[in-house]
C-alpha cells in the first residue's frame, strides 16, 4: 500500500528543535512535489512549506520563515522539515501531502488543504512548552 507517513514530532520547550520526516512507502517522491501542512488546536489547517519535485524550489508560511527549513532526499524518499527556534504557537500536528508534479518547477505555491493531493500523511504531533 502506498503511503506517506511523518515522523519526529514530540514534546519540546521553547527555543528548542526537532527535525520532522515525511517519508513515502510504495512509491518514489521522485516526481512528486510535497507540501507541510499544520493544525494547531482550535484553528484551521494551514499549508505552511512546500518543496517542488527538483527539490530546487521552497516556499514558506511568514509564520515559520526563517525558522523551518524544508529539504528532500530522492534517495531516501523521505522529506525533511527542519524547525528551528520553536515557539509555543508552533504547537500543532503536522502533516505532509505529495502531489505529482513531473515537470520541473522551480518554485511551488504554497496550496490550501482542499487542493487535490495524491497523498496525504496521517500526522505528528509537536508540542512547544514554555
Amino acid at each position: 500500500q502506498s503511503q506517506l507517513v511523518e515522523s519526529g514530532g514530540g514534546l519540546v520547550h521553547t527555543g528548542e528543535s526537532l527535525r520532522l520526516s515525511c517519508a513515502s512507502s510504495g512509491f518514489k517522491l521522485d516526481y512528486y512535489s510535497i507540501n507541510w501542512f499544520r493544525q494547531a488546536p482550535g484553528k484551521e489547517r494551514e499549508a505552511i512549506s512546500c518543496i517542488t519535485s527538483s527539490g530546487e524550489g521552497t516556499n514558506y508560511a511568514d509564520s515559520i520563515k526563517g525558522r523551518f527549513t524544508i529539504s528532500k532526499d530522492d534517495a531516501k524518499s523521505t522529506v525533511y522539515l527542519q524547525m528551528n527556534s520553536l515557539k509555543s504557537e508552533d504547537t500543532a500536528d503536522y502533516y505532509c501531502t505529495a502531489v505529482r508534479s513531473p515537470l520541473i518547477r522551480r518554485s511551488c505555491i504554497l496550496p490550501s488543504w482542499d487542493s487535490f493531493m495524491d497523498y496525504r500523511g496521517q500526522g505528528t504531533q509537536v508540542t512547544v512548552s514554555p
